[in-house]
C-alpha cells in the first residue's frame, strides 16, 4: 500500500474565470492540504497573476503537457476545453473534477452530489474522470435526497430563477449596463442573450430541442434520474433567467411515494447535511437569493404540502450558483478523494 500524501498539487483549468477564481477561495477557505497549485488558462490570461493563500501565483499556458505531477486537476474552461484536455491531465495521472456538461451522461463517468450520491465517486478509476452536475440539478438534489430516502419521489416538478452569473462574466457586464442605460434614458441592447435581461425574465437557458425543452431543462431531467440511480421519477423543468446577479432559486413541486408532512419535511431537512433551513414566513423568513451569496450551504423554505393531490409538498430552494453550483461541489468531490482514495 502506497503511503498517504499529507498534500497534493493541485491544477485549476479556467483559473481567471468566475467560477476558477471561487475554486481558489473555496481551497482557502477550507484549507485543502496543497503543495502545489497550477494555474491554467488560455493564451489570453498569460503574463496573469493571481492571489492564493497570500502568494502571487502566475497563471500558466494550458496544454496537454500542463499536467505533470497533479493529482487533482479541477476543470471550469467550458466543454470543448474539457473534451480537448481532461482525457490528458487523466492519462498524466491526475483525477480530474470536471464542471462543464461533457462527460455528465457519460455512463463510464460518475456525476456526484457528495450529499447525495458519495458512494459514486470510485468509479472514477475508469476514467480518471468525476463529473459535476449542472448547477440548478446540485441545489435540488441537495434538497430532495433526505426525502427522497425518507418517503420515495414520485414525481418532480421544477422552475428555476437562475441568476446571470450562471452565463459568465458577459452576463453580468451586460445586465450591470443595462441597468445604468435605463436610468440614463438610453436605449438598452442585448448581445449576450437574446433579449433584454434587465427587468425581464426569460423563459430560456440554453438553446431548444426537439420536444420544446432546452438544454438546460433536459439537464435537470437527465441529471436527477442518474444521479438518484432511479430511471423511475419523473421531471419536468421550466428554466427561467431573471436579472438576478448571483444565487439560483428553485420552486420545487415532488410528489412522494409515501405521505410526508410539511412539518415531518422540515424537521427532516433541519438535520440534513448541506441544507440550511429558513421557513418561518410570518415572520417574512424564507430563503433570498441577496442572502445565499458566499454561503455553502443551500438554502431551503417555504415547505408546505400540495394540497391538489395526497402526497404532494413544494419547497423553495435558494443556493450560491458559483459555489455550491460549481466551485464547493469539486472541491467537496477533491476532499473526498484524498480522504478515501488517493
Amino acid at each position: 500500500m502506497k503511503e498517504k500524501k499529507l498534500k497534493y498539487n493541485v491544477a485549476v483549468v479556467g483559473a481567471t474565470g468566475a467560477v476558477g477564481g471561487a475554486m481558489l477561495s473555496v481551497l482557502e477557505r477550507r484549507n485543502f492540504p496543497i503543495n502545489e497549485i497550477r494555474l491554467l488558462a488560455s493564451e489570453r490570461s498569460l503574463g496573469k497573476k493571481l492571489m492564493f493563500c497570500g502568494t502571487e501565483v502566475a497563471v500558466q499556458v494550458l496544454t496537454k503537457d500542463s499536467f505533470k505531477g497533479i493529482d487533482i486537476a479541477l476543470f471550469s474552461a467550458g466543454a470543448s476545453r474539457s473534451l480537448e484536455f481532461a482525457p490528458a491531465a487523466a492519462a498524466s495521472g491526475a483525477v480530474v473534477v470536471d464542471n462543464s456538461s461533457a462527460f455528465r451522461m457519460d455512463p463510464e463517468i460518475p456525476l456526484v452530489v457528495p450529499e447525495v450520491n458519495l458512494h459514486a465517486i470510485k468509479q472514477y478509476t475508469k476514467r480518471g474522470i468525476i463529473a459535476n452536475p449542472n448547477c440548478s440539478t446540485i441545489q435540488m438534489l441537495v434538497a430532495l435526497k433526505p426525502l427522497y430516502d425518507k418517503v420515495g419521489i414520485k414525481r418532480i416538478v421544477v422552475s428555476t430563477y437562475q441568476a446571470v452569473s450562471g452565463t459568465g462574466a458577459k452576463a453580468i457586464e451586460e445586465l450591470q449596463t443595462q441597468i445604468q442605460d435605463y436610468a440614463s434614458g438610453k436605449t438598452m441592447s442585448a448581445k449576450v442573450y437574446p433579449h433584454q435581461i434587465a427587468f425581464n425574465c426569460l423563459p430560456q437557458i440554453d438553446s431548444f430541442l426537439e420536444n420544446g425543452y432546452t438544454k438546460e431543462e433536459m439537464k435537470m431531467v437527465n441529471e436527477t434520474r442518474k444521479i438518484f440511480e432511479d430511471s423511475s421519477i419523473g421531471v419536468t423543468a421550466t428554466a427561467v433567467r431573471v436579472p438576478v446577479y448571483f444565487g439560483h432559486s428553485e420552486a420545487v413541486n415532488v410528489e412522494t411515494k409515501k405521505k410526508i408532512t410539511a412539518q415531518e419535511v422540515k424537521d427532516l431537512l433541519a438535520q440534513s447535511p448541506g441544507v440550511q433551513l429558513v421557513d418561518d414566513p410570518q415572520k417574512g423568513q424564507y430563503p433570498l437569493a441577496i442572502d445565499c451569496v458566499g454561503k455553502f450551504e443551500t438554502m431551503v423554505g417555504r415547505i408546505r404540502e400540495d394540497e391538489s393531490i395526497e402526497k404532494g409538498i413544494n419547497l423553495w430552494v435558494v443556493s450560491d450558483n458559483i459555489l455550491k453550483g460549481a466551485a464547493l461541489n469539486a472541491v467537496q468531490i477533491a476532499e473526498h478523494l484524498i480522504s478515501q482514495y488517493i
